[in-house]
């Protein structure tokens, strides 16, 4: 779930099922009621036919309504009250968690997300309202972590028991909306892939972001582990502080020179959200027995719509190496996509159980950038998109006050008005042009004026002659 792959391809009508349904009484089932013999029995038997949560409930949920930019995301009502299979969950959604592959789904970058319109999210926390049959494990009233492959951005969500994790105690709701993705997936590319042992080196690009912080705090867990981390100078202090040894400006330096000056064997551990040339770099920035764990092709997302040059120029120069060559330089080279392991359930449950004793020992804390409404899901992916988040981006289901909510049309005042200046400036600029063009015609017939008065000059003694 937090990897970046392929465009985007045609999902079956199977995984489109799986987006929550509203729950529609069936009109079949109407005219089963037995007709009132008089008028005056008819109106309470019309108050009771009806459930009226059924017919009223209604929730936001943020849709994606086709590929694109910000604008593409939007927020709509649904109503119906979603129907419970067996062996799931109905969770009333607090806060969920904003992911790169998010951004590359709105793209069209995403293969994991079925087509438009559906409503995007990986991950939510919040509280179970409902149970279906043959859960056992989960109660109404319980705080629970969800993963799932999509759909959990909204006010509530569907999804199956096992897919939820208990909140510990004193983890807030943010911070529980941060965890499931970032950290399973740094914790299984570091521990079960990179087989992290003690005085080991390890690389981690994009230090500042959600699974960069995660990998970090993972491997400060185990002695003496040399963390490199790539990120912008200005991210460098707050990384350092949570555990990079040596922060690199990507930017303004060549992370594989600075790798060598410190390490001239290379590194045991590279984690690769880039693609593209940078894992040309990172599998010959390996030592012998090293190991590349590739997450992602971040580099195919260049602007907010989808950049055909950025992608082609990914695809271009995509690794691709021999098995005598993997033999001769004694180094491995793993791929990891959390979605496609929704179906080891097993497997997610132990890593999340692991990283949630780790975090009561107080060994991993979520680092929480911001927190967004949905009504600002634009905002919230743009921060993210421009790399200027330190930690995760939360969105919040609480809704927007109307104080805040009022201060939006002011920008939009703000934008008309600026339009208004512009308008001004430039019918300035036009009447400046007319008054200069004008000045022109007049020094141009100031000289026509000067020859009149010449000529005049010259015919005035021939009338004296006369």
């Amino acid at each position: 779930m937090s990897g970046e792959d392929a465009p985007a391809e045609q999902q079956n009508a199977e995984d489109q099922k799986q987006e929550t349904k509203p729950a529609e009484e069936p009109k079949a089932e109407e005219p089963k009621t037995e007709p009132a013999p008089a008028a005056a029995e008819a109106a309470p038997a019309a108050t009771t036919e009806k459930v009226p949560e059924e017919d009223t409930f209604s929730y936001r949920a943020l849709v994606l309504t086709g590929y694109g930019g910000y604008d593409k995301v939007k927020l709509q009502v649904k109503k119906g009250k979603p129907v419970l299979k067996a062996g799931e969950v109905l969770v009333r959604v607090k806060a969920c968690g904003l992911n790169f592959a998010d951004l590359m789904a709105r793209q069209g970058l995403y293969d994991r997300l079925p087509s438009p319109p559906v409503t995007p999210g990986m991950e939510c926390s919040g509280v179970v309202e409902a149970v279906g049959e043959e859960v056992t494990d989960r109660k109404v009233g319980d705080k629970v972590m969800a993963l799932n492959r999509f759909g959990l951005w909204q006010e509530v969500a569907v999804v199956p028991a096992t897919h939820t994790f208990l909140i510990p105690e004193g983890m807030s709701f943010e911070e529980a909306a941060a965890l499931p993705v970032n950290y399973i997936t740094a914790y299984m590319m570091l521990f079960d892939f990179g087989n992290l042992r003690p005085n080991q080196s390890v690389l981690v690009h994009a230090a500042a972001g959600g699974v960069g912080i995660a990998a970090t705090q993972l491997c400060n867990t185990v002695k003496d582990v040399t963390v490199f981390g790539t990120a912008s100078a200005s991210k460098h202090e707050t990384i350092s502080q949570g555990g990079v040894t040596h922060p690199i400006d990507y930017r303004t330096k060549d992370y594989v020179e600075e790798v060598r000056k410190i390490s001239p064997k290379g590194l045991d551990i590279i984690l690769d959200p880039l693609g593209g040339s940078d894992t040309h770099k990172a599998y010959n920035l390996l030592k012998p027995m090293g190991k590349l764990i590739t997450y992602g092709a971040a580099n195919m997302l260049a602007g907010q719509k989808k950049n055909l040059i950025a992608v082609a120029k990914n695809w271009y120069h995509q690794f691709s190496i021999h098995t005598l060559s993997l033999i001769q330089g004694n180094k491995s080279v793993c791929g990891f996509h959390l979605g496609y392991l929704d179906g080891e359930t097993e497997l997610i449950t132990q890593v999340m159980n692991t990283i949630l004793d780790l975090y009561k020992q107080g060994k991993v804390k979520p680092h929480i950038d911001s927190t967004w409404h949905l009504e600002q899901v634009g905002d919230a992916m743009r921060k993210m998109q421009e790399r200027n988040n330190i930690g995760k981006v939360i969105l919040t289901t609480e809704p927007m006050p109307e104080e805040e909510k009022k201060e939006e049309p002011k920008k939009e005042d703000k934008k008309d008005d600026k339009k208004k200046d512009d308008k001004k400036k430039d019918d300035k600029k036009k009447d400046d042009g007319k008054k200069e063009e004008k000045k022109d015609d007049k020094k141009k017939e100031e000289p026509k004026k000067e020859e009149k008065k010449e000529e005049e000059k010259k015919e005035e003694p021939s009338k004296e002659e006369k």
